[in-house]
Order: C-alpha cells, then structure tokens, then sequence
C-alpha cells in the first residue's frame, strides 16, 4: 500500500515539474518575443547594427523599409493598408503635411526620457511647435562636391554648376524640390519660389542644367564621384564626407546663395498597432551611446548634443560632416507649396528628365 502511495506521489511530482518547466519554457519565449516594429526610413540613414542592438535588447523584432524621397513615402504610406508602418522618418516640412493631413499620433514624452540629450535648438520647431508629433534625428544641407584633381573651373555658388565646362560630370539629388529649389536660388530668388513668372525663369535655366547631369541619385550620390564617374555635383553634405574619405581631392562647399537645408525626424504613424514599440525605438535611438554609432556610419548634421560630444573633434571639425553655422544661418529649408505651385514644379521636374 505505501508502494503504491509512493508511486502515486512520484508520478504527480513529476507532473509539477513538467508543468512548471513548461511555464518556465512559455515564460522565456514571452520574454524574447515582445511583438514588431515597422520602419520606414530613408535609405543609406540607419546601420544594421543599432536596429539588430535594439532587437537584443527589447526583444522586438523590427521590419525595416526604406524610402529616397518625402513625396515617395508620403505616397506608399497612403497606399499601404492602415498601420503598416509605425515610425517614419520625415523632413521638416513632410511633418508639417503629415500633421495637417492627420497622419501621426502624439508622442508620449513619459516614455522618451532620452529626449533630454537633444540640444535646445533643434526643440520646438516650427513644423512641429513644442514637439508634439516630432522628434529630431539628423539633417544636413545639398551641398556641392568638387573633385579638385578634375575640375579646373573655380566653384563657389549653386549658380557655378551651371557652367557648361561642367557638361556630362555632375551628379545631382533626384529629389526635385532640392534640385529645383537650388536653381531658383541660382538665379536669385527663393528657395520657395511661387511666383509664376519667376518660376518660368527657373524653368529655362533649369535646362541649362540638363548637360551637365550624368546621374540623378538620392540614395547614394557619394558612389559617382567616389568611382570617378562624376567630378562634382549637389548632394548630402553626409555624402560629401563619405566620398572625402575615399578620395582627398574631393572638397565640400557650402554654397554663396545659402544653402538647401533639411532636418529629419521621427514620428508614429496615427494607425501604429505597436505604439509602445514605437516609443522604445524612439527613446532608444536617442541614447547617445547608439546614435554614436549611427553618426560614425552616416555623419550628418546631428540633433542630439550629447552624441556629438563623443564623437569628438573627429566629427564636430569636419565641415561636411558638421555643416558650420554661417552655412546653416544662410541656408533656406523647405516649405509646404500650394496645389498649383507643385503642378508647376511636377512639370519642370518631368521636362527636365526626360
């Protein structure tokens, strides 16, 4: 009788060990398993290595998409089923659009401690005042590359690109309002323009620019003029001290007229199913110690201070990297056009690639 007693008890205390170590098994699969997180980012912008360290970390598994223009985000976000992204990573005045069209869901500063790392002057901004929808993440300027072992022609301006000894050896932004607005500036006016008559100004001497451009790139513009292809050209200031460290001769210039200037951010997209995702990547890329690694893949122009200062003079010397503040006080940012405006510029976008 106690035999049987005995195994009776056996039997049972091995039953609450396998479902205990079930439990145990379940507890540290939930752990490691904490839902996605869909990114839709621009490209050549965010290393592998800090979404993969933010993967370890949280357990979240991110899906990362990429984008070369505002208008081709602002386009696949609208034509993508509600909540297939969480986090994009607009310009300036694409925020503005995004909030004027509903587009983002507040952001919950009580779960973003790291925003005490941005520096004072990129909070606040006008596309987004007191950071309601927005927070900043890096930008830069169209600045204008020139191989100094091949160009002989002396480059100061936006207007110097139109040269013709320049024909078949720029490469430019495929990004119309950088490139159109670079021209407008050439011939004087805004970077803004909306003046028909101006604009049609704009338009003839835009095709004066069509010789000299052998390639139209967003992604990675540094490539043509790392590989010889292209001498000189209009194109991410981040691109420009990418390509300086391939090659030497190649110099930044920051451009007489004031330069194209842009500032990118992150915000979270209205229909989010992964908010609280969505607020960790957020806050995590806002440690310093992770957009130092950001900054040491893709150095551009950087709103968060305390990353900066470990960079070093490395980074914060280097005028292509860390555009100076004559450049940025003189450069122009984008701005929101009325429908018959982009109409005008969607044209003279067509008429010049074709």
């Amino acid at each position: 009788m106690k035999k049987k007693i005995l195994a009776a008890w056996i039997s049972l205390s091995l039953i609450v060990v396998s479902l205990t170590g079930c439990g145990s098994a379940a507890s540290e699969s939930a752990s490691k398993d904490q839902g996605e997180l869909n990114l839709f980012v621009w490209t050549e912008y965010l290393p592998d290595s800090v979404v993969e360290k933010f993967e370890k970390e949280t357990g979240i598994k991110v899906n990362v998409s990429t984008y070369s223009s505002n208008e081709d985000m602002l386009a696949k976000v609208k034509s993508e089923t509600a909540g297939a992204y969480d986090v994009l990573n607009p310009s300036d005045y694409m925020v503005a659009q995004l909030i004027a069209q509903g587009m983002l869901k507040e952001l919950d500063f009580e779960k973003l401690p790291n925003f005490s790392h941005i520096g004072d002057s990129y909070k606040n901004p006008a596309y987004d005042p007191g950071n309601v929808y927005s927070v900043p993440y890096m930008g830069g300027a169209g600045a204008i590359a020139v191989n100094t072992e091949k160009i002989d022609t002396k480059i100061t301006s936006y207007a110097d690109l139109f040269d013709p000894s320049l024909e078949g050896q720029l490469v430019v932004l495929d990004d119309f309002r950088a490139v159109i607005g670079m021209t407008s500036k050439a011939v004087g006016y805004d970077l803004n323009e909306t003046d028909p008559a101006k604009l049609s100004e704009v338009s003839d001497k835009l095709m004066e620019l069509k010789k000299n451009v052998v390639l139209y790139d967003s992604d990675s513009p540094k490539s043509a003029l790392i590989s010889g292809d292209c001498s000189a050209g209009m194109i991410w200031s981040a691109e420009v001290a990418m390509a300086m460290e391939e090659v030497p001769s190649i110099e930044v210039i920051y451009p007489e007229e004031g330069a194209y200037l842009f500032f990118d951010n992150w915000v979270v997209t209205k229909e989010s199913p992964n908010y609280d995702n969505a607020m960790k990547w957020i806050n995590f890329i806002m440690e310093p110690e992770n957009m130092e690694i950001v900054l040491k893949e893709f150095p551009y122009l950087c709103a968060n201070t305390d990353a900066i200062a470990l960079m070093g003079e490395e980074y914060s010397g280097n005028p292509a990297k860390n555009p100076p503040a004559d450049a940025i006080s003189k450069g122009s940012y984008v701005e929101n056009l009325d429908s018959a405006t982009l109409d005008i510029y969607n044209e003279m976008w067509t008429k010049l690639k074709e």
